[in-house]
């Protein structure tokens, strides 16, 4: 059975190749956009389904395709990716000497049929107080540009972290246990083996 990940975040597909799980990236656009009045578990159940539906165009056979989608939630509000150096340091700001949520729906879609299975996962993140220069120094490494939040707990950021309640993999991009789970009950056979064995033990 194959297995699509429908991203072309390097960072997921780095996460599932330390795992050892086989796959394929398909390149899955979808705009990635809050809705007024939507929340922000409901905005990224929405986007991996729409990843994990778009990743599945022209698929052929049996397959499970992958959609995930990650935000990052002070205050109540979803920080994306910033749009620039200023916005990256302004999030940064926000986040600075505090403790923050990382949400990531994960959309497990199986084909043939379209049965689809979503779930979220929740971290809390701390983090220490930042100077000015800190900040300076960290978004001019250009490392925040492209993430949610304006961090990247896997690079330079990851010396900021002072705490993490829950899963590591999440704040990357895409919680691993969970998806290997969600996996073997969608009948992938080296998860569905591993399971059928905790079982009997």
């Amino acid at each position: 059975m194959r297995i699509i990940l429908a991203s072309a975040s390097p960072r997921r597909a780095q996460i599932l190749r330390d795992a050892g799980i086989e796959f394929e990236a398909r390149l899955a656009e979808v705009e990635e956009s809050q809705r007024p009045g939507e929340a922000a578990e409901a905005m990224v159940q929405r986007l991996a389904e729409d990843k994990a539906s778009a990743g599945a165009i022209g698929v052929a056979g049996d397959a499970l395709v992958i959609g995930a989608d990650t935000a990052v939630i002070c205050d109540g509000g979803v920080l994306g990716k910033p749009a620039d150096a200023s916005d990256a340091r302004h999030m940064l700001e926000k986040l600075s000497g505090r403790t923050h949520r990382v949400v990531t729906g994960i959309a497990l879609l199986r084909l043939p049929g379209r049965a689809l299975c979503t779930e979220i996962e929740t971290t809390r993140v701390s983090l220490a107080p930042l100077s000015e220069r800190e900040i300076a120094e960290y978004v001019l490494s250009g490392e925040p540009l492209d993430k949610a939040g304006a961090y990247g707990i896997q690079g330079r950021a990851g010396r900021f972290v002072t705490r993490i309640e829950g899963c590591y993999f999440n704040v990357v991009g895409l919680p691993l246990a969970r998806l290997y789970r969600m996996l073997g009950e969608a009948g992938w056979p080296a998860a569905a083996a591993q399971a059928s064995s905790a079982t009997r033990k």
